[in-house]
C-alpha cells in the first residue's frame, strides 16, 4: 500500500510502498490531518519516544486518535492503518472527512477548553492567544456559541486575526510587541482586563495575560508554541484571585471525548463552527510537513487518501 514514510528522524516523510497492516483493527484512511505532535515525533523530539525506524507518521486518522498511533508503531498517513487502541468516534453524517479530521486533535483543543475543563461564561469577556491557528480560531467560535460578552483574537499574522474577526472575536491584537502586551491586553478590554484567557502559548504572551487579567480571572493552559516557561508575579495571581486550569486532550475521559467530539463536529455540520482545510495529496506530504514544521500552513492541513 502507499504510505508516507520517515526513514531518518529529522528528515521529511516521502511517498513509497510499505506492507499492509494485518489483523481485525485494519481500517481505511480517508483523512489524516498533520499536527504539530507528528513534527515532534518526527524530529525525535517527543517525550514518549518515537517508532522504530522506518515509521509511518500520523497520530490521528479522522475520528481516531490514540497514545500509541504515530507515536510507538505505525501511523495513519497511509492507504490503511491498524488502529488499535485509539478512541475510535462516529463521524455524524454530512461531515466532510477532512473537516471531521481537523476537528479532532486540533479542534478539540480549541473547543474542550471553553465548553467542558472550564466553561465560558455569558458574562466573560475573552482573551484568545494563539488566534491564528486552527485551535484558537475554534476556541474563538466555541466562546462565541457560549454568548461571552467580548471576544479578543491574539496572534501574530494580520491577516488570520482578520479572519479570527470574520469567525466571532470582536477585536484582534498583534503579540509583536512583546513589551506592551500588558498595556494592550488591559485596553482591549476597558482597561480592567479579560476576565478568562485560553492559552495555548505560555512564554512572554501568557505571563503578560496573567499580568493582564481581571480580578477573578480564569486562566486556561494547553500549550507552549511561544515557550516552555514563562515568569509569572506572585502577586498578580493572589490579589486577584486568579484560577489557573491545564488542559490536555489525553487526559479528557475516553467517553467525554469521544460526546464532545461529535458535539463538535455536529455544530460544524450545522455551520456553527468554520475549520479552514487544506486538503495535501499523499505525494505532496514532504512539502506540507516543511510547512508546518515552519509555521508557515495557514490552514489546517490534512492528507487525504
Amino acid at each position: 500500500m502507499k504510505a508516507a514514510l520517515i526513514r531518518e528522524l529529522g528528515t521529511l516523510p516521502e511517498a513509497a510502498e510499505v506492507d499492509d497492516p494485518v489483523g481485525d483493527d485494519v481500517v481505511e484512511v480517508v483523512a489524516a490531518p498533520l499536527n504539530p505532535i507528528d513534527i515532534a515525533v518526527g524530529r525525535g523530539m517527543h517525550f514518549s519516544g518515537h517508532p522504530q525506524l522506518p515509521y509511518v507518521p500520523g497520530c490521528e486518522a479522522a475520528a481516531a486518535p490514540s497514545d500509541g498511533l504515530g507515536v510507538s508503531r505505525n501511523g495513519a498517513m497511509a492507504e490503511r492503518v491498524a488502529i488499535g487502541d485509539a478512541i475510535a468516534a462516529d463521524v455524524p453524517e454530512g461531515a466532510d472527512p477532512a473537516v471531521a479530521g481537523a476537528l479532532g486533535i486540533a479542534g478539540l483543543a480549541g473547543w474542550l477548553p471553553v465548553t467542558w475543563r472550564a466553561p465560558v461564561r455569558e458574562d466573560d469577556t475573552v482573551l484568545v492567544l494563539g488566534a491564528t491557528g486552527t485551535v484558537g480560531q475554534v476556541a474563538v467560535q466555541a466562546a462565541k456559541a457560549r454568548g461571552a460578552a467580548r471576544i479578543v483574537a491574539a496572534g501574530r499574522n494580520a491577516e488570520l486575526l482578520a479572519r479570527a474577526e470574520q469567525l466571532g472575536a470582536d477585536a484582534s491584537i498583534r503579540l509583536d510587541d512583546a513589551d506592551g502586551l500588558v498595556e494592550a491586553f488591559r485596553a482591549a478590554f476597558d482597561g480592567t482586563g479579560p476576565s478568562y484567557v485560553f492559552d495555548p502559548l505560555w512564554g512572554e504572551p501568557g505571563a503578560a495575560a496573567v499580568e493582564a487579567a481581571a480580578p477573578g480571572a480564569r486562566i486556561v493552559q494547553l500549550g507552549q508554541s511561544a515557550g516552555a516557561t514563562a515568569t509569572l508575579t506572585s502577586a498578580a495571581i493572589r490579589f486577584k484571585q486568579l484560577s489557573i486550569f491545564g488542559h490536555t486532550n489525553y487526559r479528557v475521559p475516553p467517553a467525554e471525548l469521544t460526546a464532545e467530539y461529535q458535539r463538535l463536529v455536529e455544530t460544524a455540520v450545522a455551520g456553527d463552527v468554520t475549520v479552514d482545510v487544506e486538503h495535501v495529496p499523499l505525494d505532496d506530504v514532504p512539502e506540507a510537513w516543511q510547512r508546518q514544521a515552519d509555521g508557515l500552513a495557514e490552514r489546517k492541513l490534512v492528507v487525504v487518501l
